[in-house]
């Protein structure tokens, strides 16, 4: 029998890591290393192995339906982020304002990849891909707060650029600088 995940080629390079503390604004603090356990990441905002639901998913549940966490990491492209800053008229942007996780940078049309996927360090700590994160107004308000008069263009700046939302397959430790080799599922796209 063939694996169902295939090595993509892609190899991205760990740039950022940030963790948002729980019950605070989506602004996250820089860390040198995420140590991910079962429920992502400990004391964090989106720790847990469950969680209650939101607007991302209110065609399928009430709100607050307890459902699996697969949102306990935000993981963003390097390249994606410098192409919003461009877009927003901002040299850069921080990517705690945007409550970032990860940020990698070497894989191309990030944002994209396919759910399911992985993303595994040199170590074997596994993440999974679950979907795109679609932009919403939050991040903007940590913009505006730093960089008054551009909050309001974060949005549509993100629009097919806002990174993707990841859970904990495999534990372990993620250091600025590590590898991630891309795995991605081995089916042909959906034909209905």
């Amino acid at each position: 029998m063939m694996p169902v995940l295939e090595k993509s080629g892609h190899i991205g390079r760990v740039e950022w890591l940030g963790r948002v503390p729980a019950g605070g604004s989506l602004r996250a603090e820089p860390v040198d290393m995420l140590d991910l356990g079962f429920a992502g990441v400990t004391g964090e905002r989106h720790e847990g192995v469950t969680r209650p639901s939101c607007v991302r998913v209110r065609n399928l549940y009430d709100r607050d339906t307890e459902i699996r966490n697969a949102r306990q990491l935000t993981v963003l492209s390097a390249e994606e982020m410098a192409a919003i800053a461009a877009e927003m008229g901002l040299d850069r942007l921080d990517p705690a304002w945007l409550g970032a996780s990860i940020v990698i940078s070497g894989i191309p049309d990030f944002t994209h990849v396919p759910p399911s996927s992985r993303l595994q360090s040199g170590d074997g700590t596994t993440l999974t891909i679950d979907m795109e994160n679609r932009p919403c107004v939050f991040p903007g308000r940590e913009v505006e707060a730093d960089k008054p008069g551009h909050g309001a263009a974060f949005k549509p700046a993100a629009k097919d650029r806002r990174g993707v939302t990841a859970w904990v397959e495999r534990p372990g430790a993620l250091r600025l600088g590590d590898e991630l080799t891309l795995f991605i599922p081995d089916q042909r796209p959906w034909a209905p």
